[in-house]
Order: structure tokens, then sequence, then C-alpha cells
């Protein structure tokens, strides 16, 4: 029931400033967003490495409407794979990256802004010896950020899609994506959509998400199953060992400080962890889906805040 006013309040500015002004916030989001600075990202990547696992890293910041912001989106991606190159740690880190936030908005040319941008932090990531992921935002932007990823893949082949099983379009985008080479994240979706384009209820997207699995796991290409539903990490399990898949020819994804004892068990049973670590300033959006996506976070905040009256 609070899902929805939770990822409406992520948009608000209102209530923005009331969270971000609220002293007691910081030792919450401490536990969903690694820091602020790229160094803060390397020692959480570092971290997680020596644990086995795997990262992706993505520094915060959506819906960008100033091209300056744009361009310093761009330089801090190219630091942060530079600091990890620099610390060795690229065999286990990439990066996430949202289109909105290199320009995909802006009112002229925002489409070209967000591709010549994403094409800038490709650059970087295959001198860093690394890959790149895009980011999929609300279902407005699907269309444009997989026709960016198509532009993309002709130089850099190894950019790796996300897909949202809540939209009804999203098997058809699995069977499009499940070719050779092709890496594509799997999620259930985090946004407000419309019944039009999404299904509502819980069964529904979960039965949407083991159909888009399954499309996956027998495709081509590279599945990376994110989700914390130990249902569904059970049945990405069977099904990939149904479709004969070698070990690490897929991986599981999960969200930094979101069911830690469970990402430590998939990483010491030998299948590939990754988890996906926020960084930077512009944390108040992705903080409030996380509260959004689960009652347990909710929970975790308020008794955190009553703790620290």
């Amino acid at each position: 029931m609070l899902r929805t006013p939770l990822l409406a309040a992520a948009r608000s500015t209102g209530v923005r400033k009331l969270v971000e002004a609220n002293p007691l916030t910081s030792s919450v989001v401490d536990r969903f967003v690694a820091g602020t600075a790229p160094e803060d990202a390397v020692r959480a990547t570092r971290s997680l490495s020596d644990q086995g696992m795997h990262v992706t890293l993505d520094h915060l910041g959506e819906d960008t409407l100033d091209a300056g912001q744009a361009t310093a989106t761009v330089r801090a991606y190219q630091r942060v794979l530079a600091e990890l190159a620099e610390a060795g740690l690229t065999g286990r880190a990439e990066v996430s990256v949202k289109l909105s936030a290199v320009g995909q908005f802006l009112p002229k040319d925002g489409e070209k802004i967000a591709l010549e941008n994403a094409r800038l932090i490709c650059e970087a990531a295959a001198a860093a010896g690394t890959t790149v992921t895009l980011d999929m935002e609300d279902h407005t932007t699907t269309d444009s950020t997989l026709g960016i990823l198509a532009d993309l893949r002709v130089d850099f082949p190894w950019v790796g899609a996300v897909l949202q099983s809540y939209l009804h379009r999203t098997e058809g985008d699995c069977r499009d994506l499940a070719t050779a080479g092709s890496r594509v994240r799997l999620c259930k979706g985090a946004y407000a959509e419309p019944a039009s384009v999404a299904f509502q209820g819980k069964q529904e997207v979960d039965r949407s998400y083991v159909r888009c699995l399954k499309v996956l796991m027998n495709g081509a290409g590279y599945p990376m199953v994110a989700t914390h539903d130990p249902r569904m990490i059970a049945i990405a399990g069977d099904l990939a060992a149904r479709a004969r898949r070698a070990p690490g020819s897929f991986e599981y994804q999960m969200l930094y400080g979101i069911r830690t004892e469970e990402q430590r068990r998939i990483a010491a049973e030998g299948d590939r962890l990754r988890v996906y670590v926020a960084y930077g300033d512009e944390w108040y959006g992705y903080f409030m889906r996380r509260l959004a996506e689960r009652p347990a976070n909710l929970v975790f905040f308020l008794r955190s805040l009553l703790s620290n009256r």
C-alpha cells in the first residue's frame, strides 16, 4: 500500500528537502549508498571483491536538464573508472549508467547528447578494461534507451542492457536481446507505472519474471539475474541447470546493503554474484525507491529514526 506514495515522494522536491534536512537520515542512507566520493566507491568495491563478489558502480544522478551537470556526470565516471584501474579492480567491477543523468532529457538533442556522453564513458571503460551497463528507467524511456544501446553496441558490443519484468513488453524485448554476447540484467522494476503498460500485482510481475528468465537462460546471451527474492533465485538456478549453463555463463545481482548474508552465501557456493553499489551526492531518488521496493527497508528506516531520537 505504501509503494505508490513512496515512489511519488521520490520525485517530490518538497519531500526531498524534508528528508535531506533530517540529520538522522544519513545514518540510514549509509546502508544503501557507499558514500559520496569515488574513493568511497573504490573502497566498497575492494571490500566486496575481497569477499569474492563482483561490483557494478552507479554514480547517482538522474533526470538532469542541465548540460553542465551531464558533463560532470561523465567526468565522474571517467574518474572512478581510472581509479578502479589504478587499484587493479576492473577485473571485478564495471559501471552502470542512467542515460537521464548524461543528457537524455535535455530539451534540445537530448538523445544525441546522451549517446555521445555514454560513448565517452564506454571509451573510458574500454581503456580501463571493463564494461558498462545502461540502466533502465521508467517506461517512457525504454525505446530511447534501447535505441542508444543498439548504437553503442556497434563499437562496444559488451554494453549491457536492463529489462524490467513488470512491463508488458519485456518478454518480447528479452527475445530480441537474448543473442550471443548480449549482457542482459533482468529486474522486476522500481517505478510507478500505469496498468496500460505494466503488470500491477506481485504475482503477475513474478510470473512475467519467470517467463523472461526462461527466454534469457535458453538464449545465447549472458543473463544477469537481479533479484533479492529467494524464490526467483532458486528458479533461476533451476533454469540455468536445465539450460545446461556452465558456471560463469550467468550471474546474480543484488543491491548494496540488502540481504548481505545471502550475497555471501551465493558467492561462497561458487556462483557469480555482483553487487550494485551506488555512490554520490544525489542519493534521494535512489534511496526512496529502495524503501518502496521492500517493506523491510522501510521498517529498518523508521526503526533507525526512532532509535536515534
